[in-house]
């Protein structure tokens, strides 16, 4: 067992020469602190840390969201390619801009109530059980629509989207490798992101229908990229144009 600790800590950046009180010094004003890949399986309390900013906790074996109490200055806390099957003990970190959890074992995207700032939100990769899909917590989603700007959620066996239409701020979504494939679905969600630049669902059966991004690019106004490839103005407007006559020529059919 390997415990995020102080001595890890001065173990990891060779203050092996320097006395306890210039440590605590140096701990009291780092503001990055990377213990990456240390088979790290539990975090300990490190209350001098409180300056901490960002913190580097990726490819380890953490199981459980812990003793972060101490860090609410924290910005970006990467916690990707770890064993955590729960999102929890966050509401202390009221600074909290971006949160990496790739990679891990959670089911429900949940414990972030508290949390107004977050910009960005990176949980693909999920490890489910088969048939499994990754979750959304109303109470969550809801926390985060004045805020959060980029999601990926690639990779979940996702199969709908719109309970995140309450995203009002989103700017990306990165929903690649899902089960996406009901147009009118995503035709729901386009119209609420009014703010979305950037879409990318490469690898879901839906790419497959017909007419797949001309429909989507007459959807949103604003998307500048679709899966990767730029949208020029010239392509909406012409496909804007073609939606237009093909109505009148309905209308008058009707007539």
């Amino acid at each position: 067992m390997v415990l995020l600790t102080m001595y890890l800590i001065a173990k990891s950046i060779s203050h092996k020469n320097r006395g306890e009180d210039d440590f605590g010094q140096y701990l009291r004003k780092i503001t990055h602190l990377n213990l990456s890949d240390k088979n790290i399986d539990a975090i300990g309390d490190l209350p001098l840390c409180k300056n901490l900013r960002v913190l580097y906790l990726y490819d380890n074996q953490i199981s459980q969201i812990q003793n972060l109490d101490f860090a609410s200055n924290i910005t970006h806390l990467y916690l990707q390619n770890n064993c955590i099957t729960c999102i929890e003990n966050l509401s202390s970190l009221k600074n909290l801009e971006k949160l990496y959890l790739g990679g891990n074992c959670i089911t429900v995207v949940e414990g972030l109530d508290k949390l107004e700032e977050i910009r960005e939100l990176h949980i693909e990769s999920q490890h489910l059980s088969p048939g499994e899909k990754l979750l959304f917590d109303p109470r969550s989603l809801r926390s985060l629509a004045k805020s959060l700007s980029v999601l990926n959620i690639s990779n979940n066996n996702i199969d709908e989207l719109q309970e995140l239409a309450v995203l009002e701020n989103l700017s990306y979504l990165r929903a690649v490798d899902n089960q996406l494939q009901h147009m009118k679905d995503l035709e729901v969600v386009l119209n609420k992101w009014t703010k979305l630049r950037r879409l990318d669902l490469t690898g879901n059966p839906i790419c497959h229908k017909p007419k797949y991004r001309d429909r989507i690019v007459v959807q949103s106004q604003t998307l500048e990229f679709l899966d990767g490839k730029e949208i020029k103005e010239m392509e909406r407007q012409f496909l804007m144009n073609w939606k237009a006559s093909k109505g009148a020529r309905k209308k008058n059919k009707e007539r």
